[in-house]
């Protein structure tokens, strides 16, 4: 069963049924999904989502679309890290980082598109589409595979190769736009009306779609006990993933799950090339001017974000922070978190650990707080990032002389076990 109650505008809050919505017909806000708390609060229990499967349905009483076999691929349910040798470098207490990498396409978009495309199955649409910058483009062509449906994914055309790949394997249209992911959202936009049988995910579906981003903050709590961390830091793109973490901590309070009340500090990471939440919350300011974006993040390379405002709102009103990092940063938030914890993230990701370490070395992120970064996606995926920064450490012949004489580790190190 569903405890859906319908839409609701989020800025005038006028209600509509839990159809292919996404725009309020009187002030044009966006639509969210509303519940029914109480009847949720009624029957769920730690207990009942234990036993649920271990997949982000385990949370299906909380989710916008009841069905008894959803369009999955197993998203969700991906390691919580405990991070004690990155928070030792970064002068951080209790460090846990959240590792969507191992998600079916590797990032959290697949935890967001198996909500859309159950939904848009049970809609009756037959073509599953998009606009991406690349990780929700892998994760709809794959899921419609799963389901049996066409897929269209629209990109932009500089796009890293793997990704491209990894989204063309799947058999389905891989539509390269010359332009900005800007450019592609509005193309996308206006073929929702041209193509009414399509469901796009992150346009007319994207009520729904957004709603699988709560999913992590269920993930977390249940992980760490049912308790809510202190501190959690998100990268931002279009702005849906960081509201929805804290629809997420909110909605587990609300029906009783959690040991602890507190409010979730929630704070903002992006690249410097495409930073228009980070500046106006640097700034002061309570509007969001779009940028043209330019950064090797380009999963986060959304000029004018969609729920920019509203991420804002979120970071100030949970007492959290926002800052942006440079390319350079991105690239050794990459390396730092590869080689202290084992973990290969993707520019997103190095966006999210660049941002960590500025925000705990200003003092905005505690010592003594529980904290949580997110990891969205795998660094195979934008490896072309790297290069020219990582190569071998040495060339030698293939001998036991040459590989002594090139030093490679001092012997104290390199000796038998104690």
């Amino acid at each position: 069963m569903t405890f859906v109650d319908g839409l609701r505008c989020r800025e005038c809050g006028r209600a509509y049924p839990a159809e292919a919505l996404h725009v309020c017909d009187f002030c044009f806000g966006p639509l969210e999904v509303a519940y029914d708390y109480d009847a949720v609060a009624a029957v769920i229990t730690r207990e009942r989502i234990e036993a649920g499967p271990r997949s982000i349905w385990r949370y299906a009483d909380l989710l916008p679309v009841a069905d008894a076999a959803p369009v999955d691929l197993g998203a969700g349910f991906t390691p919580l890290v405990r991070a004690d040798r990155l928070a030792a470098e970064l002068g951080l207490g209790e460090l846990w980082i959240k590792d969507d990498t191992a998600n079916p396409t590797g990032s959290f978009k697949d935890r967001v598109v198996s909500v859309a495309l159950t939904k848009a199955r049970q809609l009756g649409f037959k073509v599953a589409a998009c606009a991406s910058t690349g990780n929700l483009a892998n994760s709809v062509a794959a899921h419609a595979a799963r389901a049996g449906m066409e897929s269209v994914v629209l990109i932009p055309s500089n796009l890293e190769s793997a990704k491209i790949v990894m989204t063309a394997v799947y058999g389905g249209r891989v539509v390269a736009v010359d332009g900005t992911y800007d450019d592609v959202n509005r193309l996308c936009a206006e073929l929702t009306s041209e193509r009414p049988g399509w469901a796009f995910a992150n346009v007319n579906i994207r009520t729904y779609y957004a709603e699988g981003s709560k999913t992590l903050a269920f993930e977390v709590a249940e992980q760490l006990g049912w308790r809510a961390p202190d501190h959690v830091v998100v990268p931002i793109g279009s702005g849906s993933q960081l509201t929805k973490v804290a629809k997420g901590f909110g909605e587990l309070r609300r029906v009783g799950l959690l040991h602890d009340t507190h409010t979730v500090r929630i704070s903002g990471a992006q690249a410097t090339g495409c930073a228009p939440v980070a500046t106006a919350f640097a700034e002061g300011a309570d509007v969001i001017r779009p940028v043209k974006p330019d950064t090797i993040a380009k999963s986060l390379a959304i000029g004018n974000p969609a729920d920019g405002w509203y991420a804002l709102d979120v970071i100030r009103s949970s007492g959290g922070s926002c800052a942006a990092v440079t390319d350079d940063e991105i690239r050794a938030g990459i390396g730092l978190l590869a080689r202290t914890e084992g973990i290969f993230a993707e520019t997103a990701g190095g966006v999210t650990i660049a941002t960590l370490a500025k925000l705990a070395a200003s003092g905005a992120i505690r010592p003594d707080e529980r904290v949580v970064a997110l990891v969205t996606g795998h660094g195979l995926k934008t490896a072309e990032a790297l290069a020219g920064t990582v190569a071998p450490t040495v060339t030698i012949a293939p001998t036991l002389e040459a590989f002594n004489a090139a030093g490679i580790l001092d012997e104290t190190v390199a000796g038998p076990p104690s």
